[in-house]
């Protein structure tokens, strides 16, 4: 086979002697033994997501299920509203539908999200407001039911009919703010009662809140559930913390920046943190929390996640497809969970709430250490560590490097280097180091380089992680939303360890409320190799 690059054009056109021939999809045919001209698209692509649609116009049609609960008030209509107020959903084109069992009017549903759309970037909020919700209409019915989707599909279709004079497509976007237990029944109705039906084009998307299932087996019942009824294409796993500004960062820290790229990697990496911590316990949520645990709210999908994003390697490109390419190569990597590698906790009280049950062995605090076997991560151990109930309220990556040979300062108990990313509260990166103190004595100290997003970036506002994912939905982009085989992957990593905890194999450690959590998970820690820096402090600067 030779191969002829012609480069006159921005795609490579391709000489290729052809003695044999494959499937259709390949471009060549076997025993003609002649040359055959093909041509393929570039990997590079104008656009930095990669994502080459065209920006679409027409009729854009929001429809949030489960209108009446929390997280539709607390998190989905004020994103709607931000994007709303930023003009990515213009009022000629979008309109936006409530649904839910409770029997309520537009103005009920209205009056009830009123008080969470705060938006300071606007100039006159009350106006925005009043405006936004104008956009809102409310329907009312079961969720497995056709009259009520029939109804909802009569309203929808109203709404396009009227948008009818301006040429475009016909978009419908399904946001499912509800358990996952009513995801299969709801699919079904949406699928033969809701579909678009514009002869312009335009598309029907879903989105699925977490959990996706309990374990492997109800995850897979699940995706195949949903996968009956919709396209990959058409399905948005939505994790919040993939559309938090300092996750989104790490690609462009890891592969945009030189000096990074030959320190990223076993050789110079002693072991990697990702923490959450919470400084509150259920408060009211103790029933729901009580089903899943801290493994499976916070462990196996934000905290997993974000590991991904630490450890893949460089995709080819930016395009959707391939970096989920990677996140899936990294979770394949993933080595089975060592029971000695485990701590769990459970604070003090959590069984007082009364709807957790008096035996209860639900974990409210882990650590868990993950080992990926392959090239570049070979012995790091990732330490992930999740709890309620705890002295603070903060998530970071700490990526903390190894000691310098041969320390000439004798410096080495002050504390390793550390590349920190806080990802809330108070957006931030530092690099800990070692440095001269001030003065007279040739003595080290330890500092940092530090960007903190709220003194360098004065005035700009940091969107809110679903603001982003929302926006990623309508334009098709699903670089941060779980493939379905990435969330199979997950789920074969903690299955094993989830059922043990289910089945009383292992318990949960008590400890105090604003505590540190058990003794026994900094002992883990210290164990799998991280140092505690003693006597430094980061302190967020002030403006």
């Amino acid at each position: 086979m030779f191969f002829f690059l012609d480069k006159t054009d921005e795609r490579q056109r391709i000489l290729i002697s052809c003695p044999y021939q494959s499937d259709s999809n390949k471009g060549y045919k076997m025993g003609s033994g002649k040359w055959c001209l093909q041509k393929r698209d570039s990997f590079r692509s104008d656009s930095l997501s990669g994502n080459e649609n065209v920006p679409e116009t027409g009729c854009l049609s929001i429809i949030v299920l489960g209108a009446s609960g929390d997280l539709a008030k607390k998190k989905t209509f004020p994103a709607l509203f931000n994007l709303y107020c930023q003009g990515f959903l213009p009022p000629d084109e979008v309109h936006i539908f409530g649904y839910a069992r409770t029997k309520i009017s537009d103005d009920d549903l209205r009056n009830r999200i009123r008080g969470y759309l705060v938006n300071d970037r606007s100039a006159s909020p009350s106006e925005d407001v009043s405006k936004f919700l104008q956009l809102i209409q409310y329907v009312s019915g079961s969720y497995d039911g056709a009259e009520g989707f029939q109804l909802l599909d009569k309203e929808i279709t109203k709404h396009e009919i009227s948008k009818s004079s301006q040429e475009g497509s016909s978009r419908r976007l399904f946001y499912l703010a509800l358990p996952p237990s009513v995801y299969p029944s709801v699919c079904r109705m949406i699928r033969k009662y809701c579909m678009n039906k514009s002869d312009l084009g335009g598309w029907t998307r879903i989105v699925v809140e977490k959990p996706f299932g309990k374990d492997l087996d109800s995850a897979e019942q699940l995706s195949s559930q949903i996968g009956e009824l919709f396209d990959e294409p058409q399905i948005y796993r939505i994790d919040h913390y993939l559309g938090k500004e300092l996750v989104q960062n790490l690609l462009v820290l890891r592969f945009a920046n030189r000096f990074f790229l030959p320190l990223w990697n076993r050789d110079n990496i002693d072991n990697v943190q990702i923490v959450f911590r919470e400084d509150f316990g259920t408060e009211g949520r103790g029933g729901y929390f009580d089903e899943y645990g801290i493994i499976r709210d916070i462990i196996q999908n934000h905290l997993l996640q974000v590991l991904c994003l630490v450890a893949m390697e460089k995709p080819v490109s930016l395009k959707p497809e391939h970096i989920r390419d990677e996140k899936v190569k990294v979770l394949q990597s993933v080595l089975p969970i060592k029971d000695e590698e485990v701590v769990l906790g459970q604070y003090e009280g959590y069984r007082d709430d009364p709807t957790v049950p008096n035996h209860s062995n639900t974990p409210t605090f882990a650590t868990v250490i993950l080992r990926i076997h392959n090239e570049r991560w070979e012995g790091v151990p990732f330490i992930l560590k999740a709890g309620k109930a705890l002295n603070s309220r903060k998530a970071e990556i700490r990526v903390q490097f190894k000691d310098v040979p041969g320390d000439i300062f004798k410096c080495q108990k002050q504390g390793r280097n550390e590349f920190v990313i806080r990802l809330q509260p108070s957006e931030a990166m530092y690099m800990k180091l070692t440095v001269k103190q001030p003065g007279l004595d040739m003595s080290t100290v330890q500092s940092e380089l530090d960007l903190s997003y709220r003194q360098r970036y004065q005035g700009v506002t940091i969107p809110e992680a679903y603001e982003r994912l929302i926006l990623d939905t309508i334009r098709g982009d699903q670089q941060h939303f779980v493939r379905r085989d990435e969330l199979k992957a997950a789920w074969e990593i903690f299955t094993p360890l989830l059922h043990r905890i289910d089945n009383g194999e292992m318990k949960p450690i008590p400890y105090r409320t604003g505590s540190r959590g058990p003794a026994e998970a900094d002992e883990l820690s210290a164990k799998a190799g991280y140092v505690q820096t003693h006597g430094y402090i980061w302190i967020p600067p002030t403006l």
